[in-house]
């Protein structure tokens, strides 16, 4: 029979504490790792010397739209809420409360799971943009509706159900004035129809687009009567993209005008303007007796480099800085660099002592 090898002893087994102290000693001397930065110009650095501001990217939940075609989106969509509201006020007769509660890009797939389970759908296209759109509408607020169309109170209707074929041609009427509107907040960029496809009321098998496609989704709270629902506007990003692009173009040329025409420019009715030019210098200054004791055939001595510091005064205000010399037979002033801008009180400077040319 072979033999049973001894067991180890005691010593040799390490306790948690031990393996944590090994693990730590391991830890201090692993030197730290340097990140890597690869910059947009091609250049390496390790980002120690200017910190690299480093921000996580969901590629699943791709950001197609920036921060300031966001804003833009939003604040052409607060347009909307606010002639939607007045106008389907008008259609009903009575007061339509809109609000809009968020406006946010996500995947397909994640929009349609969120939408609730009875509702009713629309489905509908933006000629001539491709992609199907959807408006999803409380089936609450869909029978409320259709019941003040029918000519009743406006009272909320407390049944949850699937809408009937008689209530769905009432509320296409409401949403038909929704996509008019939607569709007419574009006209600056694009005129579109609105095309109504169809009608679903569970949206858990619809594939009007891949799962993966980003979805603008709008959604608004409205108050009609005592009925306070949701009302959602899902449309594929590939859909407005045309438009997206076209709006920021045309406002980056609208703000490069405005800049233009910010800027001075000559006009021609500044051509027949007269202004009094004059140069002058500070020499010396004379005490009172000495001004009086002045005669004809007096010489004053004057500071040597005088004429380099040649004032030269426009209406009165002192511009610019030149030297005096001659042209021909004519006196001549070569501007040499301008004065900064002064306080009103200082550009009058003082009158004694000056010589004027």
């Amino acid at each position: 029979m072979s033999e049973v090898p001894p067991a180890p002893a005691a010593a040799e087994f390490l306790d948690q504490n031990e393996i944590d102290r090994l693990l730590a000693q391991n830890a201090a001397d692993t030197p730290p790792v340097k990140t890597l930065l690869l910059r947009a110009d091609g250049r390496r650095g390790d980002g120690s010397a200017v910190p690299a501001r480093v921000e996580a990217y969901d590629f699943r939940n791709p950001a197609f739209l920036s921060e300031v075609e966001l804003r833009h989106l939003r604040l052409l969509h607060e347009d909307f809420v606010r002639y939607l509201g007045a106008r389907l006020s008008l259609f009903l007769r009575m007061e339509f409360g809109l609000k809009m509660a968020k406006l946010t890009t996500v995947a397909y797939s994640k929009f349609t799971e969120m939408l609730p389970s009875p509702t009713h759908l629309c489905l509908f296209k933006a000629e001539p943009l491709s992609g199907v759109g959807i408006v999803d509408m409380s089936p609450r607020l869909a029978l409320t509706v259709a019941d003040r169309l029918l000519g009743g109170r406006g009272h909320s209707v407390k049944a949850d159900r699937y809408l009937t074929e008689i209530e769905v041609t009432l509320v296409e009427d409401i949403i038909r004035l929704i996509l008019e509107e939607w569709c007419g907040q574009w006209k600056s960029e694009r005129d579109l129809h609105p095309v109504i496809l169809g009608h679903e009321n569970n949206g858990r098998f619809l594939q009007t687009s891949p799962k993966d496609a980003i979805v603008l989704a709008l959604t608004l709270e409205a108050n009609f009567g005592d009925c306070s629902e949701q009302i959602q506007l899902g449309v594929p990003y590939y859909t407005i993209e045309p438009l997206v692009k076209t709006m920021q173009a045309r406002r980056q040329k609208d703000a490069a005008v405005a800049t233009v025409e910010r800027q001075a420019s000559w006009r021609k009715s500044y051509d027949q303007i007269t202004m009094p030019v004059r140069a002058q210098w500070d020499a010396l200054e004379l005490s009172l007796r000495e001004l009086a004791s002045l005669r004809a055939g007096d010489v004053i001595e004057l500071p040597a480099g005088l004429m380099e510091q040649t004032q030269v005064l426009l209406n009165g205000a002192p511009k610019f800085i030149g030297t005096i010399g001659l042209d021909s037979d004519r006196v001549a002033v070569q501007l040499t660099r301008k004065i900064p801008a002064q306080p009103e009180e200082d550009s009058h400077g003082k009158s004694d002592g000056r010589k004027s040319a």
